[in-house]
């Protein structure tokens, strides 16, 4: 089916129920419960969990089958945002041509930007990509004002002239983003009880399109391609002694990724039509490496977990502050409930950076492979006290 089969057709199965099925499986708690704070099932966090996911996969597909670690992807990001933006201005709302023209930008943008980081490999190669993307952040910034709209950032106007479409709204204002009639921004709810159910256009387009990238991904993995790459991660010396010139697969690998984080950007500007320079600063880049690592880097579905894990802290527990920590601890002594509220705080709210980077340390030291892994170890403990029931139950079964 589809040219896949085995783990790969579940794995994909599997992410096609998380992403089609995300508005339940993401509000598991009752609205009127306390604990419906760590509900994500809204429309923009949904969309940040797909669109940062396509990001992680593709990246991967760098990282996780060459080993080449790139510390400026966010450039790619950035420009495809800027591209999608530019498309919004010129030409119409609708989102296809803009995700179109993002992907080919940012393609052509990592042919520049690979051809010339990949002369170098290991630790070079990272310093190279972080130099291309602050100078890109920085023209971005200040030089490029006129293109990029510098600080402001580049957002949609009354005077914009669109060649297919109107620049100005039925209601007086600024059109919004839609596919062939359908607004990104409708959003249909569906109530059943204390329960309350969103269902949005643009978060179903960014999941069709992040299950396209992942079935996209599992096809270069098993193929001739990505066996190569793996031969240039395991020894890239031995495969030049042999003869073979590995830079043409790694850059086009280099390209591939590249483009898929400017499918990411043009997602990002459909959703909300606004670019800016800070999607292309070092931290959005160390930030879709710690997604790679964290789910597990060379695995199919680490990413998109890695992805989900760190955009959810980063909406649902950075949202946690003072009142809502003496809610919790009110039932203590006045003098433990602050000491209790003063140290939590220092993991939440602003300070849930220093909880990220907690996990990530444990993660790193103890799970190796990521989320992946500790999925696999905790499935191997399941079928593991499975096999020693039967095996008990086998040998106290008395003989016929």
């Amino acid at each position: 089916m589809l040219g896949i089969k085995g783990k790969d057709l579940t794995l994909l199965c599997v992410v096609a129920v998380l992403a089609l099925c995300a508005p339940f499986i993401l509000n598991p708690f009752p609205q009127s419960s306390a604990m419906a704070q760590f509900n994500a099932g809204y429309p923009d966090l949904m969309q940040r969990f797909v669109i940062f996911g396509i990001f992680a996969v593709g990246f991967n597909i760098l990282f996780g089958l060459t080993g080449y670690l790139s510390f400026g992807h966010a450039a790619f990001l950035g420009v495809g945002s800027y591209s999608a933006v530019w498309m919004f201005k010129l030409l119409s709302m609708n989102v296809i041509p803009a995700i179109i023209l993002s992907v080919i930008v940012a393609g052509l943008f990592a042919l520049v930007i690979g051809f010339v980081s990949l002369r170098r490999s290991g630790i070079y190669f990272s310093i190279l990509t972080l130099a291309f993307a602050q100078m890109s952040f920085n023209l971005a910034y200040s030089v490029l004002t006129p293109i990029t709209n510098g600080e402001t950032g580049l957002q949609l106007s009354l005077d914009d002239p669109r060649i297919f479409g109107t620049s100005v709204s039925d209601t007086g204002g600024i059109p919004v983003t839609s596919l062939f009639g359908m607004e990104m921004r409708e959003t249909s709810t569906l109530s059943l009880g204390d329960w309350s159910f969103q269902f949005s256009n643009g978060y179903y387009l960014c999941a069709v399109l992040l299950l396209v990238s992942f079935y996209i991904s599992i096809r270069i993995f098993r193929s001739p391609f990505g066996l190569m790459l793996r031969a240039v991660k395991s020894n890239q010396t031995r495969l030049n002694y042999t003869g073979l010139n590995t830079r043409p697969y790694t850059l086009a690998a280099f390209v591939i990724s590249g483009m898929y984080a400017g499918l990411a950007g043009g997602l990002l500007a459909s959703m909300d039509p606004l670019a800016g320079a800070e999607r292309m600063q070092w931290t959005a880049s160390g930030e879709v490496v710690l997604m790679t690592i964290l789910g597990g880097a060379g695995t199919l579905i680490g990413p998109v977990l890695g992805a989900g894990f760190i955009k959810y802290f980063e909406n649902i527990f950075s949202k946690i502050n003072d009142n809502v920590l003496h809610q919790w601890f009110g039932g203590l002594p006045e003098g433990l409930e602050n000491a209790v509220v003063w140290f939590t705080e220092h993991f939440v709210g602003s300070g849930w950076n220093l909880t990220l980077g907690l996990l990530f340390m444990l993660v790193v030291t103890f799970l190796p492979g990521g989320l992946v892994e500790g999925g696999t170890r905790i499935g191997r403990l399941i079928r593991g006290k499975s096999k020693r029931a039967e095996k008990k139950a086998a040998q106290s079964k008395p003989a016929e």
